[in-house]
Order: structure tokens, then sequence, then C-alpha cells
């Protein structure tokens, strides 16, 4: 089996120091995500699921252990480790089609190529006709599939993707999410999928990892297909609306929620999106 875009979390610990003494974000982490895995985490504000991206992405470097991308040790930043953000951290004075192409074009790709690969995902992500507006000029919506587009064009080996959807309404959240899983399957890269919503997460993942309150650890590890009743395919790929209905993905939903909540305490309050 091909493992290239595998992920391997070995004993990874994170402590960050603050006025009142050593805090420990993430205690020994260990898991394996195999290649092209969507993989979702989810889990209280503050137990280390955002940690876990940067250090992946090479931006952080953790306290102890490694992750290896491959078999090899990820030590640094590089355009085979994409991210997008919840913000989409677009260049405001860059045009659709300039904000896709900046990382091909530091990347030297040639002019030609270039070209070719943007057009190509402009059509993919429905926003020909606006390849040369400013970000101010589009919705929420349209400004995160640029900045979706701008992580794909690159081919990266793992697509780090830290609650990307977090700043759109309803609707476009909804949106996106299949426009996601519809960009996706044209590469398959690995995905580490940092959310808040669990419902995103069981439409999305093929795991979820609950994490606990800091410091983090692996409170529980599912797989939405193993929840999927009479379903040849993951309900991802069929209409959400669809799969929200569903009475099995309703009861995953209220399991995952459970769980979340007994980490965040035992105040009453209705089930979160």
């Amino acid at each position: 089996m091909d493992k290239s875009n595998d992920l391997l979390y070995e004993d990874l610990t994170m402590d960050f120091e603050s006025a009142s003494g050593t805090i420990r974000a993430l205690d020994p982490f260990n898991f394996h995500v195999q290649r092209s895995e969507f993989l979702v985490i989810v889990g209280p504000s503050g137990c280390g699921k955002s940690t876990l991206l940067h250090i992946t992405s090479g931006l952080t470097k953790p306290t102890a252990g490694r992750v290896r991308l491959g078999g090899e040790p990820i030590h640094d930043p590089g355009p085979d480790k994409a991210i997008v953000f919840q913000n989409f951290s677009l260049f405001p004075w860059k045009n659709v089609y300039q904000n896709i192409e900046f990382g091909l074009r530091i990347n030297g790709v040639d002019q030609k190529k270039r070209d070719a690969i943007i057009h190509r995902y402009i059509d993919l992500i429905g926003l020909k006709g606006f390849e040369r507006h400013l970000p101010r000029q589009l919705s929420g919506g349209m400004q995160q599939r640029v900045a979706i587009a701008r992580s794909f064009v690159l081919e990266p080996r793992i697509l780090l993707m830290d609650e990307p959807f977090a700043a759109l309404d309803a609707q476009n959240r909804q949106l996106m999410q299949e426009e996601l899983v519809r960009i996706w399957k044209t590469q398959k890269p690995t995905v580490l999928f940092i959310t808040h919503s669990v419902e995103e997460a069981v439409f999305l993942a093929d795991r979820i990892i609950v994490m606990s309150r800091r410091p983090g650890r692996i409170k529980e590890v599912l797989r939405p297909a193993d929840h999927m009743h009479e379903l040849d395919q993951h309900w991802r790929f069929l209409p959400y609306e669809d799969v929200t209905r569903r009475q099995d993905f309703q009861d995953l939903r209220a399991r995952v929620w459970h769980l979340v909540k007994s980490e965040i305490g035992e105040t009453k309050q209705a089930v979160p999106a």
C-alpha cells in the first residue's frame, strides 16, 4: 500500500510557558492517519486542536515527539502541506487569479502551466467570470472557494484545515462542505480538518477524533462508515439535506456531541450544529 501521504504522530507533546507557569496543551499524542484519509478533530476549546495542526504544518515545533509524513519527519513548512484558515487569508490587493496563482509562482511553475492549472480550478470552484475580482468584491463563500483552490493547485500531500467554514453563514457553510468534497475527490490528499461543528464532522469524516479537555488527549475515535445503514458509499457524496435527515446520521451526531459535551461540562444546552 502506498504510504507516501500517511501521517504518523509519535509521542507528540506540547507545552507553553505562561506567567503562571508551564501549560501542557497536548499530552503524548499517538495516531496514524492513512493516505487520502479525511480525518476530522473535534473537542472543547483549548484542547490542542489548532496546536496539533500547526505542528503538522511545520509552523510550530513540538516540545517532544515528532510527526512523520510518508515516513520522513516534518521539520518545516512547505507546499506539500497546504493550510486553509477560517479567515480566508487572501491577499486583498490581488485578484482571484493572482491569489490562486501565488503558490504556483513562488514554486517556479512556468506561465503556460500556471494558466492551465488556474483556469481548471476557477472552473472547478464555479468562479469563472470572477478572475479579475478583488476579495472585497466577493462574498464570504466565494472568498473561501478561492482559498481552497489556492491550496489545491499545489497538489499538496496533506491539506490542513483549521475551522475553514466557521466564518460563513449556515447556508454557505453547507454549500462549502459539499464543494470541498467535490474538489477533494479530484486529488484525495490526506486531510486534517478541525471544527467545532459536530454535524460538519459527522458529514465529512472518514474518522472522527474526539479530544479531551486540556491537556489534549484522544478521548475516542469513531468511524462514521460503521454507522451508515444500507449505504454503498460514504454519505458525504450524497446531498447534505438528505443525509442530515437520516436517523443513523442523527444518532451518530448525538453520540459525538455527548462525548464533546462531557469534556466542556454538564450544563444544560441544546445540541449545536
